[in-house]
């Protein structure tokens, strides 16, 4: 199965209690699909690069999962749905981003990109 990450904003004005339930509803509409929840790492607060639906910041949440196709579209259609998020975007993992990420987990210098 592919492996995923998603990375979505929610809004600013949530409880620390309330990002944490976002979180799990969101996290739950994978498994729902049939995919598997590897990771979630609420990051926190963070200020906008630009103002989104009047908010100047919002809380960022990231999350590993692996799924099939259908189920990664269907969390993108409700993260557009849902009131409380602001923004999310989805991405494939591919091997090259595997390596670089497990790469800076360890503390190690990603190797340098080829052309």
């Amino acid at each position: 199965m592919p492996e995923y990450e998603v990375t979505y904003i929610l809004r600013p004005s949530l409880e620390e209690s309330e990002v944490k339930e976002r979180a799990d509803a969101i996290a739950q509409i994978v498994k729902n699909n049939g995919g598997e929840v590897t990771g979630v790492e609420p990051i926190g607060k963070k200020r906008l690069a630009y103002e989104i639906a009047d908010s100047r910041e919002g809380n960022y949440v990231v999350m590993q999962f692996t799924s099939e196709p259908p189920a990664a579209k269907e969390l993108d259609r409700q993260l557009k749905l849902h009131e409380d998020v602001l923004r999310g975007l989805i991405v494939r993992l591919d091997a090259k981003m595997k390596t670089h990420m497990a790469a800076l987990a360890a503390g190690i210098p990603p190797p340098p990109a080829q052309s």
